[in-house]
C-alpha cells in the first residue's frame, strides 16, 4: 500500500464526515439560528477529523457499513467539538484560536459557547439513536453506554478536571497517564471500540485487543499533540502553540523532555502496531493511520 493510497483514504473519509455532519447539524435558518450558526461554526470547515478516521478504520475489521460508520463518526466528532469549545472559554484554558480562527466565544460571546457546547453533546445522543447502529439493538445500548462513559466524569470531563487541578504541580508518569487516558484517551478509544461495533461480531479477546489499542492510540496521540505543543508554531498547529508551558500544565514533555518523549510514543506506536498485525489485512487502515499519528506535524 502506497502512501498516496493511505492518503487518497484519509481525505476521502475527512470528506465524507464533514458532508455527514453538514446533514446532521441544524441550518442556521431554523430558530434559534444563532446558536444553530454557532454550532456549524464550531464543528465544519477544520480539524483533522482523527476520531472519524479511527472508528472509519476500525470498522473495516469488522466489514461495518460505512453509513453506519457515518453516524458513529458525527456523533463523536459532536461531543469532540463541543469538549474544545468549553475547553477554550475563560473559565478554562481561555483560548483565542481554535483550528486557525477565533474560538467560540470570541467569534460569538460566552453564553452562546456555552450553549454550543450544551447542545452538541445531546444531538450526538439523538444522532446515535435516529438509525441502526448494530443488527443488535442491545449491541447499540451498550454503545450508547460506551460513549456516554467516555466523554463523562469517568472520561473527558473528568480527565478535564483533573488537568485544571493539575496546573501548576509535576505529576508522575502514571499520575500523567491516568489523566490523559480520560482527558483525550477516553473519546478515542471510543472511537475504535464504536466503530468495530458498527459490523459483524468479534470474539471477546479480538475486542479486547482493540480496546488496548485504543488504549495505546489515546495515550500516543497526547504525547505527539506535547510535543507539537512545545516545538510548532501557532501557524502550523491552528491554535495557540506553546500555551501548555505558559500555562504551568504538566505533560509528558515537561515531564520526560522532548528526546524521551519521541520515544515513548515510538514505543506506543509499536506495541499498537504489533497488537493490529493478528487482524491482517483488515486492519490495514487502521495501522497506517497509526503511523500518521506518530509522525504527524500538525
Amino acid at each position: 500500500m502506497t502512501n498516496s493510497g493511505f492518503n487518497q483514504w484519509m481525505t476521502h473519509i475527512q470528506e465524507r464526515t464533514e458532508a455527514a455532519l453538514e446533514r446532521a447539524l441544524p441550518s442556521p435558518d431554523l430558530a434559534p439560528s444563532r446558536l444553530h450558526e454557532a454550532m456549524r461554526y464550531a464543528v465544519l470547515g477544520g480539524g483533522k477529523r482523527v476520531r472519524p478516521l479511527l472508528a472509519h478504520a476500525a470498522g473495516d475489521i469488522s466489514a461495518a457499513s460505512p453509513e453506519r460508520l457515518d453516524r458513529v463518526a458525527c456523533a463523536i466528532e459532536m461531543i469532540h467539538a463541543y469538549s474544545l469549545v468549553h475547553d477554550d472559554m475563560p473559565c478554562m484554558d481561555d483560548d483565542t484560536l481554535r483550528r486557525g480562527k477565533p474560538t467560540v466565544h470570541v467569534q460569538f460571546d460566552d453564553a452562546t459557547a456555552l450553549l454550543v457546547g450544551d447542545a452538541l453533546q445531546t444531538l450526538a445522543f439523538q444522532h446515535i439513536t435516529e438509525a441502526a447502529l448494530s443488527d443488535s439493538a442491545q449491541r447499540q445500548l451498550g454503545m450508547i453506554r460506551q460513549l456516554a462513559i467516555a466523554s463523562g466524569s469517568r472520561g473527558m470531563a473528568g480527565g478535564q478536571a483533573i488537568d485544571l487541578a493539575s496546573v501548576g504541580t509535576q505529576l508522575s508518569l502514571p499520575e500523567l497517564e491516568f489523566m490523559h487516558i480520560h482527558k483525550t484517551g477516553a473519546l478515542i478509544r471510543a472511537s475504535i471500540g464504536l466503530g468495530v461495533q458498527c459490523g459483524r461480531d468479534l470474539h471477546e479477546d479480538e475486542l479486547a485487543s482493540l480496546d488496548h489499542v485504543g488504549k495505546v492510540i489515546g495515550l500516543l496521540f497526547q504525547v505527539v499533540d506535547d510535543i507539537l505543543d512545545a516545538e510548532a508554531d501557532t501557524a502550523t498547529l491552528g491554535k495557540t502553540a506553546g500555551k501548555d508551558a505558559a500555562n504551568d500544565k504538566p505533560t509528558y514533555v515537561s515531564l520526560l523532555g522532548v528526546t524521551q518523549a519521541r520515544a515513548l510514543a515510538e514505543e506506543m506506536c509499536q506495541d499498537a502496531l504489533d497488537r493490529l498485525a493478528a487482524f491482517g489485512n483488515s486492519a490495514k487502515r487502521l495501522s497506517e493511520l497509526t503511523r500518521f499519528i506518530v509522525r504527524r506535524q500538525f
